[in-house]
């Protein structure tokens, strides 16, 4: 029988305490760039397939290579246009197989986060001591390349187990970006220790937008802009945090690009945004907003 997996309280956003972001901002905007690396002949699972037509797919594969061969600098040129330091969702993987990607994103200071070690290897079904290697292994590869210890996750292709959330408040994260419930930050209910989730998207997520909803460009910074004006009306009263996931294998396409492009320079026309990444988020909350939400919402 399925249940409610207890994770987190219900609490209407309008019945909670007031958040107040730094500079008393209207909205917190962090823009993630996936950086995925997919092999073109990955071990199988039962629950998923890696690839929807047989393997190997070089038609897919080869989509995909193209966000790290030409894509992924096209979205650094833009999100530098505008000051945009991104929040990376690290294939940790990537690091060995492209590690000129991982030096440009250094030398712009984005944020390394975890994804996983390749997109085509998920959680389903993964034992214990096996995701924990997994975990264990994406630590490592971010400090080896960092210096510093990742304090996001985003299960590799949106995939996890029971237990994910528990072992990530085990490994010291302090956010999770698998649940997508929410405009605030709020705590979630793990074994020990303190985990957040921080708004991600899905409606704004451009393999969403363009291979399910089967949007054009247009409509998608036409999407983007009109998510920001409602948060950034809403955040008059309470803080809201605003999510833009990118994949440079798609909004990277030269007949995209231009819409990301005109959708930031929309955003960054206004006052009151503060441009963060999601370990910066995720700070900001737990020190500032976290014990009065807890508190206020019942969370145990």
């Amino acid at each position: 029988m399925l249940c409610d997996p207890g994770r987190w309280v219900y609490s209407a956003i309008v019945d909670r305490p007031r958040l107040t972001l730094p500079n008393d901002a209207r909205l917190a905007l962090w823009v993630v760039s996936n950086h995925e690396f997919y092999e073109l002949d990955p071990p199988l699972r039962n629950v998923r397939r890696p690839w929807p037509r047989v393997q190997p797919d070089t038609l897919a594969y080869g989509y995909r290579d193209y966000g790290n061969r030409v894509g992924v600098w096209r979205v650094m040129d833009v999100l530098d246009r505008y000051g945009i330091r991104a929040s990376i969702s690290l294939n940790v993987a990537l690091c060995d197989h492209h590690p000129e990607i991982t030096e440009a994103s250094l030398e712009r200071g984005w944020e390394f986060y975890c994804h996983g070690i390749y997109n085509t290897r998920y959680l389903f079904e993964m034992p214990e001591a096996e995701e924990r290697a997994v975990i264990e292994d994406c630590i490592e590869t971010v400090v080896r390349e960092t210096g510093r210890r990742p304090a996001g996750w985003l299960s590799p292709a949106l995939t996890n187990t029971e237990r994910t959330l528990d072992l990530l408040a085990e490994y010291r994260f302090t956010y999770t970006c698998d649940l997508f419930h929410d405009d605030q930050p709020f705590p979630v209910r793990v074994k020990s220790g303190r985990l957040i989730s921080i708004p991600y998207t899905l409606e704004l997520n451009d393999v969403i937008v363009y291979n399910s909803f089967l949007y054009t460009g247009r409509h998608y910074g036409e999407m983007i802009r009109d998510q920001f004006d409602v948060l950034y009306r809403e955040g008059a009263e309470s803080a809201r945090v605003m999510c833009i996931s990118l994949h440079p294998y798609l909004v990277g396409q030269p007949n995209k690009l231009h819409a990301l492009d005109q959708a930031l320079a929309h955003i960054t026309s206004h006052e009151g945004v503060w441009l963060a990444t999601g370990e910066e988020i995720a700070a900001w909350y737990l020190e500032c907003c976290y014990d009065e939400v807890a508190r206020a919402v019942g969370h145990e």
